[in-house]
């Protein structure tokens, strides 16, 4: 047993306070990134070509991030990629040209991919692992509390000065994460006192090299998870449409199966605490396979309803899942460097199911493509289960 008490209120407003503004950014520009692109002469391709930069962004900047924040340390990463993003939203706003636009978006998930690294790193260090679970799936849950409340905010501004106001609100609101995580106690930067020793941490190719069973066993079902969970939000409205509802409807099934996720991370983090990390993976993907595989049986909103209900409830109680695995096996040192490949497979993961969705739903029907998504949920189920131990693993 801990010796000491911890409380997540002595962390609250600098772990979570920057995560919160960061989510509600990115909820206030990604419904109408699309729309931007369109008003700059894309096409419907390429304008949901753009909506992917952020995840090409993200993917392309894991590596990198491991390098910036073993250099200057959680704190100072976490004010870059957020001043980084600020800056990203300033330049959407005044792009007057297609590409500059683009570039923007990229940025966004550059800066998106270095923020999510330094968070995760700060908080495995700063949480007693008695404790981690909860700290992560709650970090999950305030994040998606803020792409929740990100719309509403930006529909407000918009009112007033157009489309720009979600990306003013995006700027405005990374810029406050940027001063708030000036409070986060820099843990991972290197010394610089005269007379202590440097410590030379690890290179990410040896990390890749003596993690690799982790990264082909547990890592597998991460990105297993990352694509189920990706493809889910196509799925919904996607099925929505090919069953008659109107966009109104579809809105508000999409934000009830969103209300459900939300309210259960913090059970879901002591679950994981107190019983083992299998006790909730293996369940979300289970419930979320089993949603995926009636929602094609749907024909009307109640049983729809019941189907993206239950996809809530089964990412709800998954909450945190990816972040804690990847913590309970970073080694330290070394811990930024395979938390950034970590983050490369759940982003690989999170390309690949829609993608997988696009593929087999134009081969055979969208049906198809949904049962072929739970297919991968059994999967992932099956992987974590096997793998992930029935208690709670000791760090290393």
């Amino acid at each position: 047993m801990p010796s000491e008490p911890f409380s997540l209120k002595s962390i609250a407003v600098a772990a979570y306070g920057p995560s919160l503004l960061y989510g509600m950014a990115s909820g206030a520009i990604f419904p109408v990134i699309a729309l931007s692109a369109r008003d700059l002469g894309a096409s419907v391709a390429v304008a949901a070509l753009i909506i992917t930069l952020t995840g090409v962004g993200s993917l392309a900047t894991n590596i990198p991030a491991t390098i910036i924040t073993s250099r200057f340390g959680e704190r100072w990463a976490l004010v870059g990629a957020a001043l980084w993003c600020s800056t990203a939203m300033v330049v959407a706003v005044f792009a007057s040209q297609l590409w500059v636009f683009a570039l923007a978006i990229f940025m966004v998930g550059m800066a998106g991919s270095v923020f999510g690294l330094a968070r995760q790193s700060y908080l495995t260090e700063a949480v007693p692992l008695h404790f981690r679970a909860r700290a992560l799936s709650t970090l999950g849950g305030v994040t998606r509390i803020g792409v929740f409340i990100g719309p509403f905010v930006a529909a407000g501004v918009m009112a007033f000065v157009g489309i720009s106001g979600a990306y003013w609100v995006g700027a405005a609101a990374t810029l406050v994460a940027a001063v708030l995580s000036i409070r986060v106690p820099d843990l991972g930067a290197p010394s610089r006192e005269p007379g202590v020793e440097r410590v030379v941490p690890p290179t990410i190719r040896y990390v890749l090299r003596s993690q690799m069973r982790v990264f082909l066993t547990i890592g597998l079902g991460v990105l297993l998870i990352a694509a189920v969970r990706a493809t889910r939000q196509g799925v919904l409205p996607l099925w929505a449409e090919n069953i008659g509802l109107d966009a109104s409807t579809t809105a508000l099934i999409y934000g009830l199966s969103g209300a459900v996720d939300m309210l259960i991370f913090y059970p879901a983090g002591k679950v994981m605490d107190l019983k083992g990390r299998v006790w909730t993976a293996m369940p979300s993907m289970l419930i979320m396979a089993l949603a995926l595989i009636l929602i094609p049986f749907t024909a009307g909103p109640g049983w729809f309803t019941i189907s993206a209900l239950l996809i809530g409830f089964g990412n709800g109680i998954g909450s945190g899942i990816v972040m804690t695995l990847g913590a309970d096996y970073s080694p330290s040192p070394g811990r930024p460097q395979f938390l950034g490949i970590w983050r490369f497979m759940s982003d690989l993961g999170t390309m690949a199911g829609p993608g997988l969705l696009s593929l087999i739903t134009a081969l055979a029907s969208l049906a198809a493509g949904i049962w072929a998504t739970a297919g991968v949920g059994l999967l992932a189920a099956v992987v974590l289960g096997y793998w992930i131990p029935r208690v709670r693993r000791s760090n290393t």
